[in-house]
């Protein structure tokens, strides 16, 4: 089987959602056996259709533009097996990139009108491949993606191989270590195999890509902080992922939140500690977590029997946190004190990252 993927990314790498999740969908493709090629319509030359429709009169099937998409893209896509169109979630439906490429297979297209299922359609000059269409969005809810699964039945309709709406895509970024986003990964890769073997990805599957992995209470407030950390550090999201910034909690409820989503279940299956905060200056209070055969759990006040307690103005701590300072060296310098199991601090970095 001949696969195009062809993703419309403006980006690249371990900053793509798109491209983390077409990843996952391709390994599984190649491991069936495809032969796998990927465009990326971003470094391609791809120009507007004018409506002229030279390609219905005068050229028939071939496009006045002579750029990347007539030479190169369209012939790959009409040859192919299986094509996947991976996009991010622009405005509720397909990013500019992948609607300029999808206007342009105008000349798979004969000019005259037909009765299909009761609508008026254009006939295929070509045989149309089957089609897969993969989209990501950082919404929790699936809802997200309505427009634009009418958008993409009503234009395949029986080409229509199989969807991927990913959801809470910002997860795959930094979740690494989270269960539930390995078990999608898994079930992506799986989804790329069934889709060689038949065409199709079984329902059973698609439930398990689908799965829900965050809620709106658990990602908006750390969607919040990573944007306003953004503003104050005068940076672009991207940006601010490739310098790898982290969120600064500007509260004790946020610090406990962003300790949550950055605690490493799989590191943490044989520790056991109990760590108390007690915070000073600009967000005085206590507050402890809880780490026990790899659950974690988090409170305001005070735990019994702590194992390591940290006394610390809240801005130092966050500074730490956030890598503006060096932990070890406040710590010499007397700007915070750790009594107790120090041992406990130092799996810090393993339990939680960077």
């Amino acid at each position: 089987m001949k696969v195009l993927a062809l993703n419309s990314s403006s980006r690249t790498g371990d900053v793509s959602k798109t491209e983390i999740i077409l990843g996952d969908l391709l390994q599984g493709m190649r491991e069936a056996g495809a032969e796998v090629e990927v465009v990326e319509l971003r470094r391609k030359k791809i120009r507007y259709c004018i409506g002229c429709f030279t390609c219905w009169t005068k050229t028939p099937g071939v496009c006045i533009h002579k750029d990347d998409m007539t030479r190169e893209i369209f012939p790959k896509y009409r040859d192919s097996d299986l094509v996947v169109l991976a996009t991010p979630l622009f405005h509720f439906t397909v990013n500019a990139i992948m609607k300029t490429f999808i206007e342009r297979t105008l000349p798979i297209a004969l000019p005259f009108f037909e009765k299909q299922d009761g609508a008026t359609r254009h006939p295929y000059r070509h045989k149309a491949p089957p089609v897969v269409v993969l989209s990501v969005a950082g919404f929790p809810e699936e809802g997200v993606f309505d427009a634009l699964k009418f958008y993409a039945r009503f234009l395949f309709r029986d080409h229509l191989a199989a969807e991927i709406y990913r959801t809470s895509s910002e997860m795959f970024l930094h979740s690494t270590g989270s269960r539930k986003v390995s078990e999608v990964r898994e079930a992506l890769i799986q989804g790329g195999r069934e889709l060689v073997q038949s065409m199709k990805i079984s329902p059973e599957t698609l439930k398990r890509i689908h799965k829900p992995i965050t809620t709106f209470e658990e990602m908006a407030p750390l969607g919040n902080l990573m944007w306003q950390t953004c503003i104050d550090e005068g940076v672009t999201l991207g940006e601010a992922q490739k310098k790898k910034i982290i969120p600064r909690p500007d509260s004790i409820e946020n610090f406990l939140m962003l300790m949550r989503f950055a605690f490493k279940a799989r590191k943490a299956a044989d520790a056991k500690m109990a760590v108390q905060f007690n915070f000073s200056g600009q967000a005085a209070g206590e507050c402890y977590f809880i780490v026990e055969n790899g659950t974690f759990r988090t409170d305001l006040g005070t735990a019994d029997h702590p194992d390591l307690i940290i006394e610390s103005p809240f801005e130092v701590w966050m500074d730490i946190m956030t890598q503006k300072a060096d932990g070890q060296k406040l710590f010499m310098e007397q700007k915070y004190s750790a009594r107790g199991d120090i041992t406990a601090l130092m799996r810090f970095k393993d339990l939680f990252g960077n």
